[in-house]
């Protein structure tokens, strides 16, 4: 015998129980169907039921002329709910997919409103699942792709939460129709030129002839797709854990892996352990891609591979790999007057040196490597700087970033080097922090 069919306010009630703690509820407002919906319930429950602060928030691409009527129509229907809402207009970067600029720009507006403990709603469903399983099938993804959109995840200093995705776009309409609802219809959805929508439009009505649960059925491979990416991230944070030694460079605060224990593993789980570790880092590299991987790991040692990724690059030194973006693919060089020693002083695209101890006498100025540096140290004499840093095993993309303190034309010390970075007698030591990279991935 069938279980009745629980009503979806109570559905969305019991799966949102976990996060009744939070400071916000969000909903990522477009105007649409879907977004109208979960907006309606929300603000219906919030009537009888003690929930967390509901606001709204819209995101205005600018893609096309009829959307400058929706960012009005979202603050009627916000108005008639008692719902505050936000409009947030972004910059579409172009490019070849006008649907992922698109996204990109939104989920960047996103994170830039959630704060800490802050939950973001959004209206997606199972059919909108049960295409993207389809979507990226064909796209020829793995079992992280496969497992489609993730009911949560983090996403800035907040959360997402999708509690749709067991709901069906039928019976989202079956409420806005009860309801009285009105939405908006963006005509881009009947553009056959967008995969998403010839897949909806022309190839989920053939599938659903033949078989009628195929929504229901692609929703649940995704979800055992999840579970068992699940498992993989689970083995991936166990091979990283043997990989994440101490070095004698961690002071960099660069992210970074022992290679010899990621050599040790086969290349199925090389490849799952790094995917896990750049996934906060930058967008993963495709199938063809992972020769990159190969030839940084097997290069010689006396090489220096660079394996480029979207977000950045993947540098060799020292037995490990180093993962470097932002300032710290830009070239540094000039000089930098110290005027006073006693404060710290800001490097361009470098982060800051400081002393401790008292500061020897000036005038000070900072500069970087050009070569032939000579550099003379007690008891040792004259020794030329390259010699130096090739005995401290300083990785070469650092050499040439290493803030050096000189004195008219005296090179007095190299920051952070044992033995190089300040007086013999140990009075004072030249101290670089080299600042911090952008990680927004989350």
């Amino acid at each position: 015998m069938n279980q009745p069919r629980i009503e979806l306010p109570t559905r969305l009630l019991i799966l949102l129980s976990p996060w009744r703690n939070a400071a916000t509820w969000r909903i990522a407002f477009s105007g649409g169907l879907d977004s109208t919906v979960l907006l309606h319930l929300l603000a219906s429950l919030a009537k009888t039921q003690t929930l967390p602060p509901l606001s709204a928030i819209h995101v205005h691409h600018g893609l096309q002329a009829v959307a400058d009527a929706w960012p009005d129509h979202c603050r009627s229907v916000c108005k008639a709910l008692g719902v505050p809402l936000e409009v947030v207009s972004v910059q579409v970067q172009p490019g070849a997919s006008v649907e992922r600029a698109a996204r990109e720009a939104r989920y960047g507006a996103f994170v830039a409103a959630l704060h800490s403990n802050e939950v973001l709603l959004t209206g997606q469903h199972r059919d909108d699942q049960a295409e993207t399983l389809l979507f990226r099938l064909l796209r020829g993804a793995g079992v992280r792709g496969l497992s489609a959109m993730p009911r949560q995840r983090p996403l800035g200093q907040g959360h997402l939460l999708r509690p749709l995705l067991d709901v069906s776009r039928a019976e989202l309409q079956a409420y806005a129709r009860q309801q009285g609802l009105s939405w908006i219809e963006d005509p881009s959805n009947d553009d056959h030129q967008y995969a998403r929508n010839y897949l909806r439009q022309r190839v989920f009505p053939v599938l659903t002839e033949q078989w009628p649960q195929a929504a229901v059925t692609l929703a649940r491979s995704a979800a055992h797709m999840g579970d068992a990416q699940g498992l993989l991230d689970d083995l991936a944070r166990i091979d990283l854990a043997g990989a994440t030694p101490p070095g004698a460079f961690d002071w960099l605060g660069l992210p970074s892996l022992a290679l010899a224990p990621l050599r040790a593993l086969s290349p199925a789980r090389q490849r799952n352990a790094l995917s896990h570790w750049l996934a906060a880092l930058t967008e993963q590299p495709d199938s063809d891609h992972w020769v990159g991987w190969d030839s940084l790991r097997d290069a010689g040692n006396d090489a220096r591979p660079i394996w480029r990724l979207a977000g950045g690059e993947l540098h060799r030194a020292g037995g490990r790999v180093w993962w470097l973006s932002d300032h710290w693919l830009r070239s540094v060089a000039g000089t930098v007057q110290w005027t006073d020693p006693a404060l710290p002083l800001c490097l361009p695209g470098n982060g800051q040196v400081m002393f401790s101890g008292k500061a020897p006498a000036g005038p000070l100025c900072v500069r970087y490597r050009q070569g032939g540096e000579v550099m003379e140290l007690s008891g040792r004499g004259h020794r030329d700087l390259k010699r130096l840093l090739n005995e401290s095993a300083v990785p070469a993309f650092v050499r040439g970033r290493l803030p050096l303190l000189y004195r008219g034309e005296q090179l007095l010390a190299v920051a952070n080097l044992a033995g190089l970075d300040g007086a013999g007698d140990g009075s004072w030591q030249l101290n670089w922090q080299p600042g911090s990279q952008d990680l927004g991935l989350s």
